[in-house]
């Protein structure tokens, strides 16, 4: 996945000034994005600060580890049934 060019801290910033009641298009304008990516941010980290987003990206890591495991798992069983059904 392609890595945003705009950390956490300064998205959050973003979705803040947009809350304070400047308009989403000047605060796009400012910092250089498009509406969508705006709203996408927004939906995403929408409610936050930033030791949630930090919480956010530990467990979005821990569950990408897991889904590892877990399809490392599937495959050595996949591999062990083909084994002992061919004996």
């Amino acid at each position: 996945m392609r890595q945003s060019r705009f950390t956490e801290a300064q998205i959050i910033g973003m979705i803040k000034e947009q809350e304070a009641g400047m308009p989403t298009a000047e605060v796009c304008r400012r910092h250089g994005l498009s509406p969508a990516s705006f709203y996408k941010f927004k939906a995403k980290y929408g409610g936050m600060n930033i030791s949630d987003t930090h919480r956010l990206k530990s467990l979005e890591d821990e569950n990408a580890k897991l889904k590892r495991l877990l399809a490392d798992t599937m495959l050595d069983n996949v591999v062990l049934k083909d084994l002992l059904g061919k004996n």
